[in-house]
């Protein structure tokens, strides 16, 4: 091959390539233009629903993310096609020679479809949305996004866990109606159960008169247990969702300063050391 021939064909190999490698970044530009574009319409179309259906605001989140989820999979699979086209290489043959159908229908498609379809029942059941405080398995924190594939649960100390859809068998759900605030006191065997129970009543009254994020109560429902060294006390009241933590700790808080003003004793345990004198004095 002469020196010129072999410049020609060097030059236009360069030239393809080159050609080829401007056609790739503009797809990968045009994927994040219509992902960008995409994603604002998805949004714009979701907060116009949103503002004529307040009560749904959470389940509206959550399908917004999912429609998200769904954009960028489509965009993606899309942009990878357009790629292997530009290069030349038959995608049908491609998968087929490799004997990757076969390989993901055998290992990776059962658990890509179980996933799916898991997805799809939580979200049909509605089990959860986004913002809902759950338990789903050891796991426990608030719902980010519900996609596809793995449901995105923040943890309350701050880790963000990824749960496989098809993992997710049992759903706790701590943001649907009503939650129960519990406080259980325990009094000393010396003192008048009577009087510690009206006591503590005219604290609940007083507490249900104050906090807003009461809704029944709270009550002093008796005697819960007996134990080696207290008699245990149960209050129970019907709080606002979310709210019922606070309320436990401003009601521990009320009802333990009222028993002190009543001289009412809360009992703690008590160590006696006896000590030995050694055997010299004696």
């Amino acid at each position: 091959m002469s020196l010129d021939a072999f410049h020609n064909l060097w030059e236009y190999l360069a030239t393809n390539l080159s050609f080829k490698i401007i056609k790739i970044l503009l797809v990968i530009i045009f994927f994040f233009i219509f992902k960008s574009i995409g994603k604002k319409a998805i949004d714009s179309a979701f907060k116009k629903y949103q503002e004529k259906n307040e009560n749904e605001a959470a389940r509206i989140y959550t399908m917004e993310k999912l429609a998200n989820n769904i954009l960028s999979y489509v965009l993606l699979f899309i942009m990878v096609v357009m790629i292997f086209t530009i290069l030349g290489l038959p995608i049908s043959s491609l998968i087929a020679s490799a004997g990757i159908v076969g390989l993901a229908i055998g290992f990776g498609a059962q658990g890509l479809v179980s996933d799916i379809v898991t997805g799809f029942f939580i979200l049909l059941e509605k089990q959860m949305d986004v913002g809902e405080v759950v338990d789903i398995g050891s796991y426990s924190g608030v719902v980010e996004e519900i996609g596809l594939r793995t449901t995105q649960l923040r943890g309350f100390d701050g880790v963000l866990h990824f749960i496989p859809n098809r993992n997710i068998s049992d759903v706790s759900n701590h943001s649907r109606g009503n939650m129960r605030a519990l406080v259980d006191i325990g009094i000393s065997y010396n003192e008048d159960i009577d009087e510690a129970l009206s006591v503590i009543q005219g604290v609940c009254d007083q507490f249900a008169t104050k906090n807003d994020n009461i809704v029944e109560g709270p009550d002093v429902i008796g005697v819960q247990a007996l134990n080696s060294s207290d008699i245990v006390l149960r209050v129970i009241a019907q709080t606002k969702n979310g709210e019922q933590f606070g309320v436990e700790r401003e009601l521990k808080k009320a009802i333990k300063e009222a028993l002190d003003a009543n001289n009412i004793e809360i009992p703690f345990p008590h160590q006696v050391l006896i000590h030995k004198q050694d055997r010299a004095e004696a």
